[in-house]
């Protein structure tokens, strides 16, 4: 199952073979595009055993900066450079997804020179801790609004770069995920307590993105659906979010965990959050990736085979070994 083609929206993936977003802070500093990430994609683009590469998580404003060399969609994006990328990925027929993210109170003020914002005045609860250790800044209605024109603007950048498709980043503590945990959503508002409301959020920005890119364009979202921890985000609650998001009109959904971000404590199984995936494809039309652990071609063929998920990352293993895939797909 793993060579064989999917159809998502009207991109074609060659295989069901996907490397996720991982974070390489190759830019300059400025958010720009540089040799070492463009040589960086095009060694593991290069064999074109890879269906689906997404890259790295790229800010949206300089408010969700998550690290000093981080890649730019924002307004400092340069698209030329952004181009060059995508042509590298797509030199031997894989197709490119453009990450795009808020790092809320993930963020420092050391780096976008700004205070940390987050659903809530709450300090992440993850470990190792991320951001500056401050009390975040609680957004009002109105940053939001803007932040939600931001991930629009910036899917609008990516499309123009070339993308065959964005992903809005809602996993791994940053700022969507810190409105969908109840861990750090403490709000009394429209965007707090319930559910549905703790998913508003969610909807603006997919409408945004929807709205700005057009009906035809691929867009997905990754979300930290489990927290797996008490009081934390749940498996039934990543259900009920994907419906959500498939009604929104998202168009695949990539699983990854929550506030525990891409590990799970005590498991280091193939497909470590497959009891989340198999939760969700149950329930959902749209193709969902899994991710965690896989470390074999044989590996990702059982999960498949299992129906945990229509395609399957493999993220370390390519870190590693940029020729993994040609390896295992030979």
């Amino acid at each position: 199952m793993l060579k064989e083609p999917v159809q998502i929206k009207n991109v074609t993936l060659k295989n069901r073979l996907v490397m996720p977003p991982m974070a390489t802070y190759k830019t300059a500093g400025d958010g720009k595009v540089t040799q070492d990430i463009l040589d960086y994609y095009a060694a593991r683009a290069a064999g074109g055993n890879i269906g689906l590469i997404i890259t790295e998580h790229g800010y949206i404003c300089r408010q969700g900066k998550a690290g000093e060399k981080q890649i730019s969609f924002a307004a400092d994006a340069d698209p030329e450079s952004l181009k060059k990328l995508v042509d590298v990925i797509h030199q031997n027929g894989s197709k490119a997804i453009a990450q795009l993210n808020h790092a809320g109170s993930a963020a420092s003020e050391a780096v976008t020179g700004e205070k940390p914002v987050s659903a809530s005045r709450v300090i992440l609860p993850v470990t190792p801790p991320m951001g500056d250790g401050t009390v975040p800044e609680e957004l009002t209605e109105a940053q939001i609004a803007e932040i939600v024109q931001a991930f629009a603007d910036a899917a609008v950048r990516a499309k123009d770069a070339g993308y065959d498709g964005v992903e809005i980043h809602s996993a791994h503590s940053y700022l969507l995920n810190q409105f969908y945990s109840p861990l750090t959503n403490q709000r009394a508002d429209a965007y707090g307590g319930s559910l549905d409301n703790r998913l508003r959020i969610h909807r603006e920005v997919i409408a945004a993105v929807r709205s700005a890119v057009g009906p035809d364009y691929l867009v997905a979202l990754r979300l930290g659906g489990c927290d797996y921890v008490e009081g934390g985000s749940t498996i039934e609650d990543s259900v009920y979010a994907a419906k959500v998001f498939e009604e929104a009109g998202v168009d695949l959904i990539d699983l990854s965990g929550g506030m525990c971000r891409f590990t799970r404590p005590g498991h280091e199984e193939a497909g470590y959050f497959k009891d989340m995936s198999l939760a969700v494809k149950a329930a959902v039309n749209v193709p969902v990736i899994l991710t965690g652990g896989v470390k074999t071609a044989e590996q990702a063929e059982a999960l498949l085979a299992e129906g945990a998920a229509d395609l399957i990352g493999v993220g370390r293993e390519l870190l590693k070994n940029p020729k993994w895939a040609d390896e295992q797909l030979a």
